[in-house]
């Protein structure tokens, strides 16, 4: 009796520890909660509050932007059984063979007045009118996803997330993302980086033979 007593709870342990690991490897390999948990490609590159900028004519006001492109991996879970000994432990699991990307954008901006002096003394005041705009295409410059939003009344640093509202396929080659962030009067930022659709490091992280679901 006293085995048998000692055999269930180390299969129960055991069964925990796996759980809890799962739990924590979901969560670093994008599993589908919102795509801001999930990593992302910034230009400009460097740190959170890196921006791109450009004075008007006068060097009376700055316009500054950022882009965030998150690709959004997505996929769906299955049901398999737990460790031998404890298969009634059930635990879901990727699906390697849902693997997609969902892509997001995240533009950020910051909008400056000179007072009197150029380039000095600088305020973020007031609401503005800030139109957004990205493209991605593939490696035959096809647009893949677009969008597009006219963000009226927005105080003069801020950011906005707009959705892709696209599946993109795994292993689809390399893509460019093209951005701009407009402020009507104070001028237009541009930019691109590139982001590659494979999606080899998920299916190795979920594979069975592994270890690692």
């Amino acid at each position: 009796m006293k085995r048998t007593r000692i055999a269930a709870v180390a299969l129960a342990t055991a069964a925990a520890a796996l759980a809890t690991a799962a739990a924590a490897l979901a969560p670093a390999l994008g599993q589908p909660a919102t795509a801001a948990d999930g990593p992302y490609l910034q230009d400009p590159a460097g740190g959170e509050k890196a921006m791109k900028s450009q004075w008007t004519k006068d060097e009376m006001h700055k316009l500054e932007g950022q882009l965030r492109f998150y690709p959004g991996i997505r996929y769906k879970t299955v049901t398999r059984p737990g460790p031998s000994g404890a298969s009634e432990y059930e635990r879901q699991v990727a699906d390697p063979k849902t693997l997609g990307w969902q892509p997001s954008f995240d533009f950020g901006w910051a909008v400056s007045d000179s007072q009197l002096v150029k380039k000095a003394v600088t305020t973020k005041d007031g609401r503005h009118p800030i139109v957004v705009h990205a493209v991605l295409r593939s490696a035959d410059h096809a647009k893949a996803v677009e969008v597009r939003q006219e963000l009226a009344d927005r105080p003069a640093t801020g950011r906005a997330k707009v959705e892709g509202g696209k599946r993109i396929a795994c292993d689809t080659g390399a893509y460019t993302v093209e951005w701009s962030l407009t402020r009507s009067r104070y001028g237009t930022l541009t930019g691109t980086l590139s982001w590659d659709s494979s999606c080899e490091q998920y299916r190795t992280a979920f594979s069975t033979e592994n270890g690692k679901v």
